[in-house]
């Protein structure tokens, strides 16, 4: 497996103004090829296929470390999953990479794949909490991106129910940090919830609401049947 065949062909697909807009909206301070996401699905779809699970971390190392915006985007598609066997070496990759996020789109990408190896294995949670007093503003961030999958069910055992909780006590610690992205967080962890909770927002924002910031407490409120103001 040589990462530099995959990086190929990912350059392929390079697209000059595109990587120039692209570097433009992102901010971040990094390489852009201009590759667009459905092309990196594509690729990263086919690679899963074709790759065992130690060379898939492997590859997505490899691409991680280029700092490359579409290699990094690539490197989480690649290990976003539902089920893998034996995934301790996805996980741990996955939050070896906590601190190198500093813009929204590798950082969700990467918070998707950890989605579902937290998802495969709860007991993980253990782990997140101590990323929520992170100095790190992405780390911190990524607590509430990476637990969404509690947000969405409709039925949940009593297990999942604490569990989500939990994670409501997490994200009400986060309320008096006026960081945006933070309070965004926050917001969209309320939003996603009250389509299948709506008592348990309800009671957030009654007991945090004020606190929040307007735009953050308008956002979690949106789907709230009176919509809070």
């Amino acid at each position: 497996m040589q990462a530099a065949t995959y990086l190929d062909q990912i350059k392929t697909f390079s697209d000059t103004e595109r990587a120039q807009q692209a570097a433009a909206y992102h901010k971040a301070d990094r390489p852009y090829l201009g590759v667009p996401n459905p092309v990196l699905n594509d690729l990263t779809k086919s690679w899963r296929q074709e790759l065992v699970v130690s060379d898939r971390v492997a590859l997505a190392d490899a691409l991680w470390q280029t700092n490359i915006h579409e290699a990094r985007i690539a490197a989480a598609k690649l290990l976003t999953q539902a089920r893998i066997r034996s995934d301790d070496a996805v996980w741990d990759l996955l939050q070896s990479w906590l601190p190198d996020f500093d813009a929204w789109a590798i950082a969700d990408h990467a918070c998707m794949a950890m989605q579902k190896r937290l998802s495969a294995e709860p007991s993980r949670l253990d782990q997140v909490e101590a990323w929520t007093t992170s100095e790190h503003m992405w780390t911190r961030r990524a607590v509430l991106v990476a637990t969404l999958p509690w947000t969405k069910q409709n039925h949940p055992k009593v297990d999942d129910l604490h569990r989500r909780d939990r994670i409501l006590k997490w994200a009400a610690g986060y309320v008096p940090d006026r960081e945006w992205f933070i309070q965004k967080a926050i917001a969209w962890w309320l939003r996603d919830l009250s389509k299948h909770d709506e008592p348990r927002v309800v009671a957030f924002l009654d007991a945090h609401g004020e606190a929040m910031k307007p735009f953050a407490r308008r956002e979690a409120g949106k789907y709230l049947r009176g919509q809070l103001e």
